[in-house]
C-alpha cells in the first residue's frame, strides 16, 4: 500500500461492503454481521466478521475445521466472477488479483482485489 491514509469511508467503501454482504448473504445464505472495506491506491480489501452459518458452527463444534474451511473457499470460488464484476463497476477500474482467505476463531474473513493501476 502506499503511504497515504486508507480510505475507510465514502461512497465507494460504503458501496464495495454492501456488495459483499448481499453477496455471502446470497452465496451461502447469511450474511456477515459486520464489514468494512479499505481502499488505498490499486488496493481494495473488505474484511467480514460473523459470517459462519448455524449448520458450519456445528461442524466446528465436532472439529470439522477442515471441512468449515473447504466449504468457505468452496462459496468464495463460486462468487468470485460477481465480486470481481462489482468490484470492477463501482471502482470504474479493471481488477488484476481477488484473494480471499478465513479465520474460524475468531470468525473473520478477508475479500482483497488489487486493480490494474489507474495510469494503465
Amino acid at each position: 500500500m502506499s503511504g497515504a491514509t486508507p480510505t475507510t469511508s465514502g461512497a465507494t467503501a460504503a458501496a464495495v461492503s454492501n456488495l459483499m454482504v448481499r453477496l455471502f448473504n446470497d452465496y451461502a445464505g447469511r450474511g456477515p454481521v459486520r464489514a468494512r472495506s479499505y481502499i488505498d491506491g490499486d488496493l481494495v480489501c473488505i474484511v467480514v466478521e460473523d459470517t459462519l452459518t448455524k449448520g458450519e458452527h456445528s461442524l466446528l463444534e465436532d472439529g470439522r475445521d477442515d471441512l468449515v474451511l473447504a466449504t468457505r473457499r468452496a462459496y468464495q470460488s463460486a462468487m468470485r466472477e460477481d465480486a470481481i464484476a462489482g468490484v470492477e463497476e463501482l471502482t470504474g477500474r479493471k481488477v488484476r488479483a481477488f484473494l480471499s482467505d478465513n479465520h474460524l476463531a475468531p470468525d473473520v474473513a478477508v475479500e482483497c482485489f488489487v486493480l490494474e493501476p489507474e495510469d494503465r
